[in-house]
């Protein structure tokens, strides 16, 4: 696993600025500490750190073809890298070493911009042919590895593995865009190809972009998009359970291939007790396995990766989470470069940490709940839709609009009547209603939180049109299926993989993730609906495969999720670190917040009148990107990279 950096001068051959290229890369060292390398020709540089993973001797990059015209500089894992050597080396091609990466080179030289279709992994990487003077930027199906880039107005082009990469280059602009602030206190992140600046964008999952001499105008292209819309699966429920173990296990075992020692993390869900499971199968030894618990049992799933540890005889280690975790915001700030609002940043990273101590790689069960509708909100979502198809739309608007504006907020209430916000979910239209499922912070409430200034700027754009626009290019006219295209294209990219991402390659540790291989992804989709969500019962031709390899205590229990216990840590040993980040200066000089309602929102916490400790996190993560990456300090005239914003 690595870091990958570049530049390219569009326009011309001028040489690049050699000392930028290697401040662009230096910025990368934690993704790749044992190597560097740096190329250069006229116009074009790229710069790489590596994570000896494979083939640890002849790995080295910058990496080049026979004759020196093709280079490329490469942060992943292709798993099928063997077979495709043999089939290039069939076709003519000579390999100098045993890593995957040379195997991309010669597969663009066999198969130019349709090479990522034979990949089957995690990838992002930057290739330069000299004969065709063409740059070739790719990024995974998934994305689980990142890619940001931006193009100047002087026709150069940066690129690099984290958006800290480019902010070394003095000339890009820091416009924070207010459709992204907008977005961030949607969502909780900012949904991929935006960034916080106007000026910078992530290649988006399972997207290429091609930029040739002479050619600015920069226009990514989609080659692989996930899919419901293939022939469901000819067989029984029994044989399909199977048929999911078999298709699960081969992805996990593509997944073990390395030269460095390997282990999981093992929260004690579903997802990572069926990787650890399987991969105890798989394994001729004791897995390592790492997990974090809380001193807060509502948080604590600790005890169930206990379980699972014992059953399968792994190496266990485990390290507790408490309040003092809270001086990391400052760090994970400087970690994900742009405001990343999912609290669970923190255990991530901590686990990345303790996992490290042992292991180079580690795989994880990230995507269990998108790829078989494990979250609550599938549930309710489908509930509410079952209820959207029975009444029409001129009727149901207006009826539960009703309802939901009369009956109280009552979240102190036990669910059955806290139905408030189901009758304004019914009120809605399906797009609309499940953006309010996943949001961070309700409409009302960011119209609350932002100035008169910022509202003005986002010209009524809302965060919600992301979910509409994605929503409706879905390849699925099925309800449920809707919106886990919806999860695959916003949650599991912006916030659960760039949370892996940036907290493990933080600590040097490369994750895997085979429930988000692309193979067994595509095999998934064509499960019916049904046996996703059945009944009550979410993932459920998942648990049924499951059954007889995890214990039945973990795969029937209550969902957790890995959340922070920040609503008591704000009211208790960090009341004043709350209170200096909402009513200090640095927030209060950005013109993007109304103070009375910050002051407001902690007064009212933390006497217990409402749980604001969402926003509250929100608010910290965003001030702490302000001082720590945007240059803010709270003094006038002291900020270096203006807070101008654009629409």
């Amino acid at each position: 696993m690595c870091g990958i950096a570049g530049i390219f001068e569009s326009r011309t051959q001028e040489p690049i600025d050699r000392a930028l290229l290697r401040r662009m890369t230096d910025s990368l060292g934690h993704r790749g500490p044992d190597d560097s390398g740096y190329f250069d020709a006229p116009g074009i540089g790229l710069g790489h750190r590596r994570l000896s993973i494979i083939d640890v001797a002849g790995g080295h990059q910058p990496l080049f073809n026979e004759d020196g015209s093709v280079v490329i500089v490469y942060n992943g894992e292709i798993y099928n890298f063997q077979s495709l050597a043999e089939e290039l080396t069939a076709a003519g091609h000579v390999f100098r070493t045993h890593s995957d990466t040379e195997v991309v080179v010669h597969a663009w030289e066999e198969w130019g911009e349709s090479c990522v279709e034979r990949f089957r992994g995690m990838f992002a990487f930057a290739l330069w042919d000299a004969n065709r003077e063409t740059l070739f930027l790719a990024r995974d199906r998934l994305g689980i590895k990142p890619l940001y880039y931006a193009m100047l107005g002087n026709g150069t082009l940066l690129f690099g593995s984290e958006l800290k990469a480019l902010l070394q280059h003095p000339g890009l602009p820091r416009r924070i865009g207010a459709e992204a602030i907008e977005d961030y206190f949607g969502y909780g992140y900012i949904p991929d190809p935006k960034t916080i600046y106007k000026d910078v964008a992530k290649l988006a999952p399972g997207h290429v972009l091609t930029l040739r001499r002479g050619q600015e105008r920069v226009a990514p292209r989609a080659y692989w998009d996930m899919t419901f819309n293939a022939p469901r699966h000819a067989m029984s429920a029994r044989d399909m359970a199977e048929e999911l173990v078999e298709q699960l296990r081969e992805a996990v075992r593509l997944r073990l291939v390395s030269e460095v020692p390997l282990g999981a993390f093992l929260s004690g869900g579903v997802d990572s007790s069926a990787v650890v499971a399987l991969m105890a199968d798989l394994s001729d030894g004791p897995v390592n396995t790492c997990s974090i618990g809380f001193k807060q049992a509502d948080f604590d799933e600790s005890g169930y990766a206990n379980l699972v540890a014992k059953r399968y005889a792994t190496r266990h280690r485990s390290e507790t989470v408490d309040a003092d975790a809270f001086d990391l915001v400052d760090r994970l700030a400087g970690m994900y470069d742009e405001p990343f609002a999912d609290s669970s940043a923190i255990p991530t990273f901590q686990v990345s940490a303790l996992a490290r101590q042992h292991v180079t790689v580690a795989l994880s069960g990230d995507g269990g709940d998108e790829t078989f509708a494990g979250y609550r909100r599938h549930r309710w979502h489908h509930y509410e839709e079952l209820v959207r198809g029975r009444l029409p739309r001129g009727l149901r608007q207006p009826l539960f609009g009703l309802l939901g504006s009369l009956y109280p907020k009552m979240d102190w209430a036990p669910k059955p009547l806290r139905a408030k916000t189901t009758f304004q979910a019914l009120a809605r239209d399906s797009a609309d209603a499940y953006f309010h499922s996943v949001s961070f912070t309700s409409d009302d409430l960011r119209r609350r939180l932002f100035s008169p200034r910022l509202v003005a700027d986002l010209q009524g754009y809302r965060a919600s049109e992301t979910m509409r626009r994605v929503m409706a290019e879905a390849p699925t006219e099925d309800h449920l299926e809707r919106i886990q295209y919806a999860d695959f294209r916003t949650y599991l990219p912006g916030d659960i993989l760039t949370k892996v991402d940036r907290a493990s390659m933080a600590n040097s540790l490369e994750v895997r993730v085979p429930i988000l291989d692309h193979v067994f992804l595509e095999w998934a989709a064509r499960i019916p609906p049904s046996l996703r969500l059945k009944g009550r019962e979410g993932k459920y031709i998942f648990k049924k495969a499951l059954e007889g390899r995890v214990p039945d205590e973990v795969l029937y229990r209550p969902k957790m999720g890995f959340g922070v216990p920040l609503a008591s840590w704000f009211r208790g040993p960090l009341r004043e670190r709350v209170r200096d980040a909402l009513t200090g200066p640095v927030l209060a000089e950005t013109g993007m917040f109304d103070t009375r309602f910050l002051t407001t929102m902690v007064e009212r916490h933390q006497s217990g009148a409402s749980d604001y400790s969402t926003p509250i996190w929100a608010l910290i993560m965003f001030e702490s990107f302000l001082r720590q990456v945007h240059g803010v300090s709270g003094s006038v005239g002291s900020c270096p990279a203006p807070v101008a914003l654009t629409g």
